[in-house]
């Protein structure tokens, strides 16, 4: 309907989609000292979710946030009473502006949610055991113009994963950093 009235339009895909019923922005799992799940969140992830994207002037909400709007036919969970999704800036999601009216808290977490598991130990003593910052949010995608190809947009919605690395020195290499670090404490005394 939208490319209809001349409104740039497009459809997207997100694999690994959060479904994160409690806008905690996490997606919570649940499990007793045994291992089992506990079945205590309504949090889930899905294999994939399809949304609509549109090409919006936001002057509710400024020009930073013009661009791609998100908008969902197929809401899931009731926004201010009604089954409604958006329009949600893809500025604002990768912002992490999650205080923004129109499910941006929603979209945000569909997008980028951590993925935690908890130990319950009791009603009012719980661990958390694991954490995954990286699984949400897939290969976010849209057809290409013109073509069958599939166009990753995934850095319009987030930045890149932070890639974690290691690195050894020797005893003597970090021994020398404390007694530099020490030297500069001194002198700024």
């Amino acid at each position: 309907v939208l490319r209809c009235l001349g409104i740039p339009t497009r459809v997207i895909t997100n694999f690994n989609s959060a479904h994160d019923k409690n806008l905690n922005l996490s997606i919570d799992k649940y499990i007793d000292m045994s291992g089992n799940n506990l079945h205590l969140s309504e949090d889930s992830v899905w294999n994939f979710h399809v949304w609509n994207e549109s090409w919006f002037i936001r002057r509710d909400l400024g020009s930073f946030y013009d661009g791609w709007q998100v908008l969902d036919a197929t809401p899931q969970e009731k926004s201010k009473g009604i089954y409604q999704c958006g329009p949600a800036s893809t500025r604002a999601i990768k912002e992490g502006d999650v205080n923004l009216d129109y499910d941006s808290p929603f979209v945000f977490a569909a997008v980028n949610a951590d993925c935690v598991t908890w130990i319950r130990y009791s009603k009012k003593r719980k661990e958390r055991v694991y954490s995954d910052t990286r699984k949400i949010g897939k290969f976010i995608s849209t057809k290409a113009v013109g073509t069958n190809s599939r166009v990753d947009i995934t850095a319009n919605y987030k930045y890149p994963e932070v890639k974690e690395f290691s690195f050894k020195i020797s005893y003597s290499q970090y021994k020398n950093s404390l007694m530099d670090d020490r030297k500069i404490l001194v002198t700024a005394v």
